[in-house]
């Protein structure tokens, strides 16, 4: 796959790629490898807030629920200005999940270099990640939060991502640069997939940058 990696590398620069999907859809696992291989730093916005949450002594996103937007400028959105990223380009895991987020993130991104590219989606319905959920539960595979014991936390989990992130979704595919994959395979072929439909996304895309409003 190293042809079709340059073939991203290339079209990438150190722009970034945001990926988003339902709970359990292996976003994280998607985005780790895909930034060892394109050399690219990578970012989940879960990972940051539950890290700031241990260290500040707070649980701001508790019962499933998305953070509030002010914490979300506050906290996540200045990763983008550190200097250890300035000269990588960015994967990110659901950067911008709340309706309204996407605006600032496409803002900052570009402001630092680091021009949103393309999104990825990764789709899953909502009963297959509840079945991923259950199974999960059985296997101890999937490092599952420690609230997501709780059926009726995971359930806010996906409302959450119904009502808040699916516009989201929408707003990026207006813009052009929505990517949908299905993710119901085994890991490795959803990999796969990920990186031909990026592949077929920069070679349509090569120099596309979409019409965004004057304060973006």
């Amino acid at each position: 796959m190293e042809e079709q990696f340059q073939q991203i590398k290339n079209w990438l620069g150190i722009g970034s790629i945001n990926i988003f999907g339902l709970p359990m859809s292996g976003k994280d696992t998607i985005g780790v490898r895909l930034a060892e291989n394109l050399g690219a730093k990578f970012l989940s916005s879960g990972m940051i807030i539950r890290a700031i949450e241990q260290e500040k002594g707070e649980n701001l996103s508790h019962e499933g629920k998305l953070i509030p937007q002010n914490v979300f400028f506050e906290w996540i959105l200045p990763y983008f200005e550190r200097e250890d990223l300035w000269k990588y380009p960015l994967i990110l895991s659901s950067i911008g999940r709340w309706n309204g987020e996407e605006n600032e993130v496409m803002s900052v991104a570009k402001k630092t270099g680091h021009t949103i590219r393309t999104v990825v989606e990764l789709q899953l319905t909502e009963q297959d990640v509840i079945e991923r959920w259950e199974a999960a539960k059985i296997l101890g595979d999937r490092g599952l939060r420690p609230d997501d014991a709780k059926p009726e936390v995971f359930q806010t989990r996906i409302q959450e991502y119904r009502e808040k992130t699916l516009p989201v979704l929408r707003h990026y595919q207006e813009l052009g640069l929505l990517v949908s994959v299905p993710a119901a395979a085994p890991r490795e072929e959803v990999f796969t997939n990920v990186v031909n439909a990026l592949v077929s996304f920069s070679k349509r895309a090569y120099d596309f940058a979409p019409e965004l409003p004057d304060d973006i």
